[in-house]
């Protein structure tokens, strides 16, 4: 198991996260049961101009502010707090605004959400919510007139909580009435279902645990568990339950719209009115040595506006939600292997992959990282289901030399056959190193992004 160390990273909570992207992979392969996702509905289109009775054009909407910061550092205050307290390496967060539904006023701007392209949903730790906000997000209600939780499984662990309605912006996007989960909520949602525990790991339930105050998944697909979820009882990675005040215990189905009404949880950017249709994330490049912070930005939108224009040598078509290998996959090739169950993701920390030519880090905070004694350039390639194919070339260095105060370094690996994940010899993971000193476009499914059919990545 690997260690907290005072000004280091938390390995534990950056591994956890990424195995639910393993949870995710194997949706419909038979080893793992995950979440499938997919959108049943299409995004508002941009308004266009129209023609008035006199013949006089209505003037074009002032476009949205569509683009946010992301910014790389050693996380929340509270994260470092505590005998559990450890400083965050390599996590994109950006800044949110939830507003109780109804209000101007009662609102609270939470920093610190990891930027997740892994996931689909905004997940937030109930602790961070104060209190009168909290108390003013009604609970999601299912046909029985109680109110609906929501397990998010993971490999290694879990997340449950109510699933509650808030008013959400980011920069000046918003949507009315989203679902987002709190995590560890109270009251019916104080007992974790069995059927929710059941598969092992620790509760995810705390700062230190998740590495930030929230999570928000703007993966490729609409909702967070798509048409698997649209009856009850079905094992996916995204379970909700009918919750009366004595608790939760009966799984319910949900449907996959990403429109009021709404019952998933849906990915916040499918739901805009408009800009909605995928994202744009800009990263400076990163020195060897590392720096403290690192600031960047995320536009949303793809083809929407003037400044979201489609400008990538490589699109990669991702698989979707109805594929068997499930949604927002690339066939990776290294070394010669084809791995079919590859993927570009902000939420994981380093590159993952196993290599046994390369020697690993086996103590210390480091532990289970590739370890080479020199520089070495790796050459991955990814390919999308239209049979492009690009390069996903990278320098691989050693992590014991970074200073302690460095946050953010690029060219790191694990080796996910030395954290116990031998099954993952189909899967090259490209982290968020991967986006250092690129901008890199994901596209939604079931939309049309820059002319180009979602879902997609590109580069």
């Amino acid at each position: 198991m690997l260690r907290y160390c005072p000004k280091i990273p938390g390995w534990e909570a950056v591994i956890r996260r990424w195995l639910v992207k393993l949870f995710t992979v194997f949706v419909l392969t038979g080893a793992l049961a995950g979440c499938g996702g997919g959108g049943s509905s299409s995004p508002t289109p941009t308004p266009s101009p129209t023609v008035t009775a006199s013949a006089s054009p209505t003037p074009t909407p002032t476009p949205t502010a569509n683009t946010a910061t992301v910014i790389l550092d050693g996380g929340p205050s509270a994260l470092s707090t505590g005998k559990n307290g450890y400083t965050a390496f390599n996590e994109p967060y950006v800044t949110v605004t939830l507003c109780a539904p109804g209000s101007t006023t009662n609102c609270q701007t939470i920093e610190h959400v990891i930027l997740d392209t892994g996931s689909v949903g905004l997940r937030v730790l109930q602790p961070v919510l104060n209190a009168s906000l909290l108390a003013a997000l009604p609970e999601e209600t299912d046909s029985s007139g109680n109110a609906v939780g929501e397990c998010y499984q993971y490999v290694s662990s879990y997340a449950f909580g109510s699933v509650r309605l808030a008013n959400f912006q980011i920069a000046g996007e918003t949507v009315a009435n989203m679902p987002i989960q709190v995590i560890a909520d109270t009251g019916a949602f104080s007992n974790v279902p069995n059927s929710c525990s059941s598969g092992g790991g620790t509760n995810t339930a705390t700062i230190q645990d998740l590495g930030a105050n929230a999570i928000i998944g703007i993966g490729s697909t609409a909702p967070d568990c798509g048409t698997l979820c649209q009856a009850a009882g079905t094992n996916a990675g995204a379970i909700y339950y009918d919750c009366p005040t004595s608790g939760c215990a009966t799984t319910i189905a949900r449907t996959a719209a990403t429109t009021a009404p709404f019952e998933q949880l849906p990915n916040p950017v499918a739901a805009f009115a408009s800009d909605n249709n995928g994202t744009i994330i800009t990263l400076p490049a990163v020195a060897q040595a590392g720096v403290a912070t690192l600031t960047g930005s995320i536009t949303f939108g793809i083809g929407t506006q003037t400044n979201n224009s489609l400008n990538a040598a490589n699109v990669l078509e991702l698989t979707t939600s109805t594929s068997r290998s499930g949604p927002g996959l690339v066939t990776a090739t290294y070394n010669g292997k084809t791995l079919p169950y590859s993927y570009f993701d902000t939420g994981s920390s380093v590159y993952y992959f196993i290599d046994n030519t390369i020697t690993v880090c086996t103590q210390g905070v480091w532990e289970n990282f590739y370890c080479p004694t020199s520089s070495l350039a790796l050459s991955p390639t990814a390919a999308g289901t239209n049979n492009v194919t690009a390069s996903g070339a990278f320098t691989l260095y050693n992590p014991t030399s970074l200073a302690g105060t460095v946050t953010v370094a690029p060219g790191l690996g694990i080796d996910t056959a030395s954290i116990g994940e031998q099954s993952e010899n189909e899967t090259f993971a490209f982290g968020i190193p991967f986006y250092f000193g690129r901008t890199v476009y994901t596209a939604i499914e079931g939309t049309t992004a820059g002319g180009v059919a979602g879902p997609y990545v590109a580069f």
